[in-house]
């Protein structure tokens, strides 16, 4: 399946309604089931209508929390690595014994190193295919030790999180040591600060060491805290204001918060500094090492604008759904676009072989995008028909991963989407 989305001649005013943060979500929903509350207390509406990152997490904790014995149960979680590293974790510490599984690209992104901390910690986990990843047969312990352990800190954040979370349900709590260069950093503020609300209480005694005691203080009566809209769906919006030279004001979407827990709302920031370099005809240059899930908007919105950039921090983009900086490499060079590429920098020199107009006639209309299952690479690049008329995103429906009614946001906008 195919979606040729057509650029309108006039983009309409429109108020758009992002959807939750699956980061924040997802904490939420494990720190609530360590709490006591179940998934339907925190997630009111409709799970069809949920994001597929969200409603996976939801469907596994009901699951888990609805089983009146402990026999082996399956879970699925599709290719939400999210759910894979928490819900790990998570099933670590509960009782039973459970299979968790994903899809085919799941299964090639390492988990090993969270694997062999909560062996460490006391867990029993086994591997049921290729060892350091995915499909894992997990014997719970309710009765985790704890204790200290040490972390490569340039790991993905999500293990450290995931271990941050279940901490307090360890008989001695949790000191965790982390090495080397922390990266996406914010995300665990996301962590710490949502367990603080659940209760929990942690202390980084200094900056590469955190300690947890044992219990949580969550108040049984309480509501589960509040979800905070998607600044990284914001970014896609961000873009076409910026594609559309400012015909479409990012103002019309609502619901965001400057005060967000979210390290993506430097989103905001970074799209005014590219927006002076634009003016200024210089470079763009920015280390994304805090917020690599903003690498494609960015990327794509330069090119189209022939913005040169070089983009650091990226080191992480090789294990994500896809391997992103090649994806990027990949696509863009369907439009003339050659960039250079580390495992750690994208940088395009601002020269192509096909100057991009508006709208753009010839071998590039329709160009057909490759999106590798991998949503933001939908999303990133539907609005480059602003600049080429129209554009072919193939396997559309991916943007349920995390943003299920984007297509339909388009349409208000005036885009016209057939699919094909």
């Amino acid at each position: 399946m195919k979606l040729r989305v057509i650029a309108p001649q006039t983009l309409r005013p429109c108020t758009i309604e992002l959807p939750p943060s699956k980061s924040i979500a997802n904490r939420v929903l494990v720190l609530s089931a360590l709490n006591g509350i179940t998934p339907q207390q925190v997630i009111r509406q409709s799970v069809d209508s949920l994001c597929d990152d969200i409603r996976v997490m939801v469907q596994l904790l009901q699951t888990v929390l609805s089983e009146k014995d402990s026999t082996d149960a399956a879970l699925d979680v599709g290719a939400a690595g999210t759910a894979m590293r928490f819900a790990t974790a998570f099933l670590a510490v509960q009782d039973g014994c459970h299979t968790i599984t994903g899809t085919e690209r799941l299964q090639q992104r390492p988990i090993g190193i969270l694997v062999d901390a909560l062996r460490q910690l006391g867990a029993q986990i086994d591997y049921l295919g290729k060892e350091g990843y995915p499909p894992l047969r997990i014997t719970g312990n309710p009765a985790m030790k704890g204790g200290d352990i040490t972390l490569d800190g340039g790991i993905s954040s999500q293990f450290i999180s995931a271990l941050l979370m279940i901490a307090p349900t360890m008989q001695e709590g949790l000191t965790l040591h982390l090495q080397g260069q922390l990266v996406s950093t914010p995300y665990l503020y996301i962590t710490t600060q949502l367990m603080r609300q659940f209760g929990a209480k942690l202390e980084w005694t200094d900056e590469r060491t955190v300690s947890i005691q044992r219990g949580f203080n969550y108040p049984p009566t309480a509501d589960a805290p509040h979800i905070e809209s998607d600044w990284t769906a914001a970014s896609y919006w961000y873009e076409i204001a910026a594609i559309s030279g400012g015909k479409w004001p990012v103002s019309q979407v609502r619901t965001l918060r400057a005060d967000s827990l979210q390290g993506d709302r430097v989103c905001h920031e970074i799209f005014q500094q590219l927006n002076e370099r634009q003016r200024a005809h210089e470079p763009f240059h920015y280390d994304f090492e805090d917020c690599p899930d903003l690498v494609q908007t960015l990327v794509v919105t330069c090119c189209m604008n022939a913005v040169p950039f070089r983009f650091t921090g990226l080191r992480t983009l090789r294990i994500k759904e896809t391997d992103r900086i090649s994806a990027l490499q990949t696509e863009l060079a369907k439009m003339g676009f050659t960039l250079e590429a580390t495992d750690d920098m994208l940088a395009w020199d601002g020269h192509s072989s096909h100057p991009i107009s508006l709208p753009l006639e010839g071998e590039l209309e329709g160009a057909s995008i490759s999106t590798y299952h991998d949503h933001r690479m939908a999303m990133a690049f539907a609005p480059c028909a602003l600049r080429l008329g129209e554009i072919i995103i193939e396997d559309p429906d991916v943007v349920r991963k995390s943003y299920p009614t984007y297509w339909d946001d388009l349409h208000k906008l005036g885009f016209t989407l057939c699919r094909i």
